[in-house]
């Protein structure tokens, strides 16, 4: 198969979707990679490592879309790569359809083949290509609400994790998934008063015997939620539904409810977020105020650490990536059930219920289109 891996050109993305060490291993299975010029350095990876890895450099994006059978990248392509997607084409990235649904409508024109990492699914229900970036989010989570605390961020100014005689911050956790869990091991390693929301029960069970002891669990509805938020000085929403919008935990009105210069993180904000204030942000422009609340919403939080990322993410989806370059996407997924959930859109139809029912689209079950 013909591989392609473009430079991401989403803002102050510095990830990207293959690494040499990968390109060794499709290579040694007989294909062909071809790596946009520069599309590694970000990660720290040159062109001459791709080189020596056996990839041929490409000068333009232009020209590894017109080559590649099979796009991997990072991110969703965005406006300016639509056109360069043909029919047909499959394209393996994140691609959180139902918070975007331009990207929906682009993908359906195009008629490409969309498997997208976050709907790929293990038969336990985990996401194994979304947990490490859920991993990396949860982290950066607190790291970046522990520095928007400061005072000349408009923060609080809150030490995160106080000192001898002062009270450490408070830090209120919606979720207890993948990025809910280390977000709660960051906030407690620095020191934090820590409460994490589930409505799970079984899932706190596990959390209350797993945390430290500044780690408190709690169930996760509205009363209590809106209980806790007047106390707490930095609100990380780690909620997630596979393949659908997130639900809103926190709406407009309850932000009156905050202290000023309270902290909100929103790691779902790539499926639409679950803070109803939530809008995306860069890590150009990370930070927005309303009601002397401040909103830290970077869709691609994980793209400022791209070294880790990178590897982190490629140590996940090779495996998934050689499965379908040597058995082609229809053999690859009617083999493995796991990538069969990864199809979102698949020429011209949708094929995953939740992005259809995000946009009233009509939806097609994948195996009809195998």
């Amino acid at each position: 198969m013909i591989i392609g891996v473009p430079k991401e050109i989403k803002n102050n993305e510095n990830r990207v979707g293959v690494t040499p060490a990968g390109v060794i291993e499709l290579v040694r299975n007989g294909h062909t990679v071809y790596v946009q010029s520069t599309a590694g350095e970000g990660s720290g990876f040159m062109d001459d490592d791709y080189t020596a890895a056996g990839a041929t450099i490409l000068p333009s994006i232009e020209e590894v879309y017109g080559i590649a059978e099979m796009i991997i990248k990072v991110k969703e392509p965005i406006e300016s790569e639509y056109n360069l997607i043909k029919e047909d084409q499959l394209l393996f990235t994140y691609f959180h359809f139902a918070s975007y649904e331009p990207l929906t409508h682009a993908m359906i024109k195009q008629k490409a083949v969309c498997l997208a990492y976050e709907t790929v699914e293990k038969a336990d229900r985990s996401l194994p290509l979304l947990v490490p970036m859920s991993e990396v989010a949860g982290r950066m989570s607190v790291q970046e609400g522990a520095k928007y605390l400061e005072k000349p961020l408009k923060g609080r100014g809150i030490l995160l994790g106080g000192v001898p005689g002062v009270r450490p911050a408070k830090v209120m956790i919606l979720g207890g998934g993948v990025v809910g869990t280390n977000a709660a091991k960051m906030a407690a390693g620095m020191g934090a008063d820590v409460t994490i929301m589930d409505n799970n029960l079984q899932r706190l069970r596990y959390l209350d015997d797993i945390m430290p002891a500044n780690v408190n669990t709690f169930m996760s509805n509205e009363y209590n939620i809106r209980e806790l938020l007047s106390t707490h000085d930095l609100i990380i929403g780690a909620v997630l539904i596979p393949g659908a919008k997130a639900p809103h935990l926190i709406t407009r009105d309850m932000l009156k409810e905050m202290r000023p210069g309270t902290v909100l993180v929103d790691v779902a904000v790539d499926q639409g977020g679950c803070i109803e204030t939530c809008k995306p942000t860069t890590h150009e422009d990370p930070t927005y105020i309303i009601d002397d609340v401040v909103h830290y919403c970077v869709a691609n939080m994980p793209g400022a650490v791209p070294y880790t990322s990178t590897l982190a993410l490629t140590n996940a989806t090779l495996p998934y990536a050689l499965q379908i370059a040597n058995k082609g996407w229809k053999k690859a997924c009617a083999d493995n059930a796991e990538l069969l959930k990864g199809l979102n859109v698949v020429q011209g139809k949708v094929v995953y219920e939740g992005v259809a029912q995000a946009f009233g689209l009509e939806f097609v079950p994948a195996e009809n289109v195998l």
